[in-house]
């Protein structure tokens, strides 16, 4: 609803008042900023997969294309910001609504912007948090009868657009209208004001927003608003990890108060009326003067603060990165640590027990051994005593090895995700920490590759520096080279060994895997690089490494070409060189 005349100084001396606080609250924020800090460089890569998003090409103001044929809105603005903060880069397809929808389903959309939610579209679609809530009116040529309900639209001729979300509403509801199918709210809305059919039911905002553009001073609402549903992001049914990435990125833009400035641009006022002259210079006096004086002062300003802000900007963005994976990386070790003690708990008696039904079934085979002697062979357990006697042992033996590798996985689990602040100064054994890490993620080998190597170099040279902190990297690259490799066929060789100087013990990690291009390798410890996002990567393991490494007073050295594979060596220095 456009706000009166009346009160249209109110809400001008509002926003300037808040425009006022925006920039005091700017500057005491830039004040506190520390002076010099550096942009974080863009961890994007380009060979990241572009999203495509579909949308309404004539569905203002959330999406249409403007006078210049190109995506707009407020739609696509909130797009381009989410896959701003969340690095990765989008395409807008704006057509015929209809298509968009079925591009969606068909695969070739990846992401519809704005789509309301129903229960009936969420047999297809998974939807994001919704963005807004989008109200449906009743539109008529002035003098029509008001509409107070949608079953007074039964028999009446409605025009509503293909596969919007009151098409579907009719017809799921059984209203009894006959519908006149258009492709969008603008064909509607002309429709009806050249004479023809009785209502069109469209957006609310949208059928105002066009009515005032396209000059249909005959059409007015005259029911409503109906229909109010959530609005958000849609994606095709089971696509949890892009929805997932545009549900976070909104999320970000609301916390960081992006969204509001967003929403403010594009679903503000329509189009006020303008104040007579003599308000107008009286306002002026009181508040326009003085905002004058301010925007001077803000220009100025602006002038040595644009570059700093930008810089403080990226850095921001990083650091909530930084601190969203950190908190998933807690959770993950408070679930770590309850799942270990769980299972130990069981091993632990089994580990308990089994030596004691093995003395237990010792003492009882004389007595079996008897029975076999005097009556020949026969059943026990369902086995026959002869093939009993030689298996139960083994399969004692075999029971007891594997409770005992259960304990030590889970052992080793637990240290890989205890959080570790103790200082640097043990005396690491790094054949054992190798062994360990190789322990830990076994299966993981297992499912990469059949040939997997590892060959430590006895009698090396002790490592002053943290076991843990030093197994979180060795199981890093190891997992790193098993995601490289393209089939089981393809190998993997880890070894340590002592420096050609002697004065560094090194891990070797080489894998038959994929490579990685040239122009990649410089970047490859920079926070939230990775070439695998779309796979679930992060761009996080090797950016810890090899801080972890730095810490340690070591070195990170990455050797790769293309279909060849690659070789990761970490050298660390050797205790008492």
């Amino acid at each position: 609803m456009l706000p009166s005349r009346d009160n249209l100084p109110r809400l001008l001396t509002a926003r300037i008042r808040f425009a006022l606080g925006s920039l005091v609250a700017l500057v005491a924020l830039l004040a506190v900023l520390p002076a010099g800090a550096q942009a974080a460089e863009s961890a994007a890569g380009s060979s990241r997969k572009t999203v495509i998003i579909g949308g309404d090409q004539n569905f203002p103001p959330y999406e249409f294309l403007d006078q210049n044929g190109k995506p707009s809105g407020f739609n696509v603005e909130l797009s381009q910001a989410i896959a701003e903060v969340m690095g990765f880069k989008v395409e807008f397809r704006l057509g015929n609504w209809n298509d968009a929808r079925s591009g969606l389903l068909d695969g070739s959309v990846d992401v519809l912007q704005g789509l309301t939610y129903s229960e009936a579209r969420s047999k297809d679609f998974d939807f994001s948090p919704p963005h807004n809530i989008v109200n449906t009116s009743v539109f008529a040529r002035r003098g029509a009868a008001p509409i107070t309900n949608l079953e007074e639209l039964r028999g009446k001729e409605v025009v509503v657009q293909k596969g919007g979300s009151m098409h579907d509403y009719l017809l799921v509801h059984k209203i009894g209208a006959k519908l006149i199918l258009v492709d969008t709210h603008a064909a509607a809305l002309r429709l009806l004001a050249s004479g023809q059919h009785d209502y069109a039911l469209v957006g609310n905002l949208p059928g105002l927003y066009l009515g005032k553009e396209l000059g249909l001073s005959n059409i007015v609402p005259v029911g409503g608003p109906f229909g109010s549903g959530y609005y958000g992001y849609a994606v095709k049914k089971g696509n949890a990890e892009m929805i997932s990435r545009f549900s976070e990125g909104l999320a970000i833009l609301k916390n960081t108060g992006r969204y509001q400035k967003i929403y403010d641009k594009w679903l503000g006022v329509l189009d006020p009326q303008p104040l007579p002259f003599k308000k107008l210079a009286k306002y002026a006096a009181i508040v326009v003067v003085p905002l004058f004086l301010v925007l001077v002062v803000t220009v100025v300003w602006s002038r040595t603060l644009q570059k700093r802000i930008a810089q403080h900007t990226a850095e921001l963005q990083k650091r909530q990165q930084q601190l969203i994976q950190a908190d998933k990386m807690a959770s993950l070790g408070i679930l770590v640590s309850g799942v270990a003690h769980e299972i130990n708990n069981p091993t632990g008696l089994i580990l308990f027990n089994l030596p004691v039904l093995k003395k237990t079934f010792q003492v009882a085979q004389e007595s079996l051994e008897d029975r076999f002697q005097d009556s020949g062979d026969f059943m026990v357990g369902g086995l026959r005593y002869s093939q009993l006697r030689d298996e139960a042992p083994r399969m004692f033996d075999e029971m007891h090895e594997g409770a005992r590798r259960i304990k030590r996985i889970v052992d080793d689990l637990k240290d890989f995700a205890r959080k570790d602040d103790s200082a640097l100064d043990e005396s690491v054994d790094l054949n054992a920490v190798v062994a360990a890490s190789v322990r830990l993620v076994e299966n993981s080998i297992k499912k990469a590759t059949r040939r997997f190597t590892l060959d430590c170099t006895p009698e090396l040279p002790r490592v002053k520096g943290n076991t843990q902190r030093i197994e979180q990297v060795v199981v890093n690259l190891i997992l790193n080279a098993c995601q490289a490799l393209p089939d089981p066929e393809k190998g993997i060789e880890v070894a340590t060994s002592l420096g050609p100087r002697g004065d560094e013990v090194v891990v070797t990690v080489h894998d038959e895997g994929v490579g990685i291009p040239r122009e990649h390798l410089s970047h490859l410890t920079d926070p939230f690089f990775t070439t695998k996002r779309d796979s679930g990567g992060t761009g996080l393991g090797l950016s810890v490494s090899a801080g972890i490494v730095k810490d340690h007073q070591g070195r990170l050295e990455f050797r790769s070409e293309p279909g060849a594979g690659t070789t990761v060596v970490v050298a660390l220095p050797a205790q008492g060189a």
